[in-house]
Formats: structure tokens, sequence, C-alpha cells
């Protein structure tokens, strides 16, 4: 027999008081909210208070929120979400009130038994996953906090298995990418088994019955002056713990005058921590109002592109079946190469072409200065290409040269794709146009990073142009008819040497061709330049 949902235990608690139904929402999710909690506070006791304190504020707005909840739905990302905040609160007020005696508790903290990689994912974990958007966060949460299987993360979200597991993987990928902005690399096998293995830990013993008890008495605050007391109790955060401790060692240390202040700054602590729990909640409630307003925003776009007709999708679809038929065959080349390169120990080239990719992609995380969005669209391919013809890396120059080639095969590959959208449009919207770039955003095959767009203007007659950077030497105008490479002031500035060496050694001449200043190019930056305008006429 299927267990009942989130949701329809929420409802019964809030509309027929029954207690067992949040008994079992609590003993779901209670080591979910503490491993949210303790991910961030690196305290188990500060963990298991705001895991307490973020199911009172769910029994308090129960009502409201269940009211607002289909009937399938999950508390998961809800109380994800309320951990966060609550710990985020805690860490501003520690840090502003109690610096030095925070310092000296974390110190007292046991080490984590997790792995070195787990370590660096874990501070910036919640902070991340905030950064997606609502139905991304809770898609995570269900398939890997909450371990369910893409049915059950599909009946939560409303949608078909099919559609969950396209979500999960899209959703996994963003955290990827969100990640490697804060220099943490995983690939996207390992992540999710980091994850499933590392994200939630086990409560401590007894904690689920204490937030029932807990949340029992909120449910009846207004009604029992008894329950009021035993609730501040227990809803009591670490925050008065460590008020009350750094008081009595003041104590033992001044003296007796200390001891008798004592009452006083707890009962002050108290009401603190009472206004605190207060704005708390009214800031989870509209947390959950604002996620409620983005879903139905979200609701929206979907329905008003699909009404633009079954065309638009075929041709996304064409663009995901060409990518992945592309990557499957790259991936395929280089599992061969590889295995020839391990099979045959005379053919080390393979092996040091690999290094040679190892080494530049360390420089570049070294270098953000040199990164632009594209290079999120690079194969693998296309990093053996960047390095072809070197045989070794250590100079600033073949680093320059090798950062310029995977420059300009991410803009390539980011180009077909944009001259693709262009086509999506003007076949979805009668041979009109688009008047910006935003119009363009939904009609790529996939989700774009929001740092792409604002890097391409839109003319008046429908090109695409990407804007000048003092990164690269050319740039690319696209079109519906074609990509075309453009040389910037970059390149001319490398080439105004060359060129004023050429005109000196030919009474003031201009070369008619560029191959006449390749005798000229002393750099290899000149060189590369070279080679790229004769390569390529329409540079010329």
């Amino acid at each position: 027999m299927q267990s009942k949902s989130d949701a329809q235990l929420l409802r019964e608690y809030a509309e027929l008081g029954i207690e067992t139904a949040f008994t079992e929402i609590v003993t779901r999710h209670t080591d979910l909210v503490y491993s949210a909690a303790l991910r961030q506070v690196h305290s188990p006791d500060i963990a298991s208070d705001i895991a307490q304190s973020v199911f009172i504020s769910l029994a308090r707005g129960a009502r409201s929120l269940s009211a607002r909840l289909n009937g399938d739905a999950s508390l998961a990302g809800w109380l994800c979400r309320g951990a966060r905040n609550l710990s985020l609160n805690h860490r501003r007020d520690e840090f502003r009130r109690h610096s030095h005696a925070r310092l000296a508790m974390e110190d007292l903290n046991p080490n984590s038994d997790s792995t070195a990689d787990w370590d660096r994912l874990r501070p910036v974990l919640d902070d991340v996953m905030a950064e997606l958007d609502e139905l991304d966060y809770e898609a995570l949460v269900l398939r890997f906090f909450r371990n369910q299987d893409l049915r059950a993360v599909g009946r939560a979200l409303g949608v078909s298995d099919d559609t969950a597991q396209k979500r999960v993987a899209r959703a996994l990928e963003k955290l990827r990418v969100h990640l490697s902005r804060r220099g943490i690399t995983t690939t996207a096998a390992a992540l999710p088994i980091a994850l499933t293995a590392n994200a939630v830990q086990a409560a401590p013993a007894g904690l689920a019955a204490a937030i029932s008890t807990a949340a029992a008495l909120t449910g009846t605050f207004v009604q029992s002056s008894t329950a009021l007391a035993v609730t501040k109790t227990i809803a009591m955060t670490t925050i008065q713990k460590a008020l009350t401790a750094t008081v009595f060692a003041a104590a033992v240390g001044t003296g007796i005058y200390e001891i008798r202040h004592a009452n006083s700054w707890q009962e002050q602590a108290l009401s603190l921590q009472l206004r605190e729990d207060s704005l708390a909640a009214q800031n989870l409630q509209l947390q959950t109002e604002r996620d409620l307003a983005a879903r139905n925003q979200a609701a929206s776009q979907a329905e008003a592109v699909q009404s633009r007709g079954n065309l638009s999708e075929l041709l996304k679809l064409r663009a995901d079946v060409a990518k992945l038929r592309r990557d499957s065959r790259e991936l395929a080349q280089l599992k061969a190469a590889a295995s020839a390169a391990r099979n045959d120990p005379k053919d080390s080239e393979s092996q040091s072409a690999l290094d040679r990719v190892n080494k530049l992609r360390q420089r570049l995380g070294q270098m953000p200065d040199q990164r632009i969005p594209e290079l999120q669209f690079l194969s693998e391919q296309d990093w053996l290409n960047a390095v072809k013809g070197m045989s070794q890396l250590d100079t600033d120059s073949d680093f320059d040269r090798a950062l310029r080639e995977l420059r300009n095969s991410a803009k390539k590959e980011f180009a077909a794709l944009v001259q693709n959208a262009l086509g999506n449009y003007v076949q979805a919207n009668n041979g009109q146009l688009p008047a910006s770039m935003a119009q363009l955003n939904s009609y790529f095959s996939s989700p774009l990073d929001d740092s792409l767009l604002p890097r391409y203007d839109l003319t008046s007659a429908g090109v695409v142009v990407e804007k000048s950077t003092p990164l690269d030497d050319t740039y690319y105008q696209i079109s519906l008819t074609g990509v075309s490479e453009q040389i910037g002031s970059v390149a001319e500035n490398i080439l105004q040497q060359a060129l004023q060496a050429y005109s000196g050694a030919n009474n003031g001449q201009k070369p008619g061709d560029p191959e006449q200043l390749l005798p000229y190019a002393t750099t290899p930056a000149q060189k590369a330049v070279l080679q790229r305008i004769i390569q390529n006429p329409s540079l010329r």
C-alpha cells in the first residue's frame, strides 16, 4: 500500500489536528534537515537546534502552507531551504556577537570523517544549490538527498518519469557548472555518488521525538501557558546556550558581581530568540510564496512555448540528437585513442597530448581572467586540438596560443547554436526576426547560462555580433545564412610591428598579401594571427 505524501500528512495535521501525521513528517525528514544544517554550522548541537526550529516553524505555518501544496507534493525542498535560512541567520548573529566563543567551540568539534572531496564540497553545497531555480532544487533534493526513485520524483513534481529523469540530469549538470565556478571540479558521474553517500547523515538519537513534542506544544501555543514555557525551553537554540556559558565563564574570572547579572542576560537572550523565531517564520512564509509564484511563472512559460507548435519542438529535438551523436563519436574516438596508448608502449604521443591538456586545464584554472562562458561548450577533442602541434607547453607564449585556440573553438560551437536558435525563431514567428537577444533565449535546445547572451548584440538586420573583448584577435558575426569570423583590434595591434617592419623594408608600401608579412613576424602571437588570416580568406 502506497504511503501518504507529505502534503496529505500536513493537511491532516493542520485541518484535523492529527499529531501522528506530523510525527510521520518529522520521522521522514529529520536526517535530511539535520544534515542540511550540519553542513553549514559544523556543530551537531547547533544543527539539532536548527532542525528543531525548522519543524516548529512548519507546525506554526502548517495551515497556510498545506493550502498551497498539491496532493502529491514533498516538503523536502521547503525544509532544506528553511534549514539554510536559519543556518545563515545563526552564522551571522554568532559572528557578530560571539565570534571568539564560536571559534573556541568549533575547535572542540571532532573532525569530519568525510573524504577530502566532500570536505571541499560540503561548505558551499547549500549556497550553490540556492542558485538553482525552484524545480531543479526540488528535483535534486528528492533524488539524491531523499534517495527517491524517478517515479516518486515525478509524482512529487507532477510530471512523468521520463521528464523527471531529464530534469534531474539537467539540474545535476547546472550544479556541476556552478561548483566549477567556485573552483570545485568534478565529473558528472562522481557528483551524484558524493551527494548520495554524504548529503544526509543520521540525526542524534531522540531528536525526532523531541521535535515532534516541541511542534505539538507549539500547535497549542495560544491555549496553554504551560505549553508556552515548555516550547521556550525546547526551542532555545545554541545562541542562548553560548550566551549562558559566556556569562558563567566571566563570573568565574571576575567574581561574584557578574553572577548577579547572569539571569538578566539570559532573560534578554530568550527575548531576542523569541523575536528571531518569529522573523524566521515570516521569512520562510515569504520564501514559500515566492517559490510558488516562480513555479506558476515557469508553468506559464512552458505553456507559451508549447503553444508555438510542434515545429519548434521538432527542431530542438533534432539539434539535441545531432549533439548527442557528435558527442558519442568524439567519446568513441577518445576511448579508442586512450586504449591504443595503453596497449602500445611505443606510442607515447597520445599520452603526451593528454598530459598537455591537463597542464592547460590547470593553467586556465589559475587564470580566471582568461576564461569566457563559451568554454562550457568545448569537447575533449577541442582541448586536444588546442595543444596539437606543440611538443611542449612550458612558456607563456605556448599557453597564450593554446588558450586563444580554446576560446576560438568555444565561440565557434556557440555560434552554431545561435544560428540554429535564429532559424527556430524565424520559423516559429512567420519569418519575423527577433528584436532582442532575450527573445532568442527560449529557442535554444537547452537552457543557457545567464552570462552568455549579454556578450552578444543583435543588429536591426537580424545579425548577432560578438562584443569586442581584450582577449582574442577575432570575433564572430552570426546570421541565418552562416557564421563569419572578423579580425579585431587585438589582431591589428599584434600585427602592427610586423606591418611597420615590412613598410620600412619596402619603401613605405603596404603588403598586398598576408603571406608577405611572414618573414617579419617575430613572435608566436604574430605568427598565430597571420596563420589564421592566411587560412581564412574572409579575414583579409
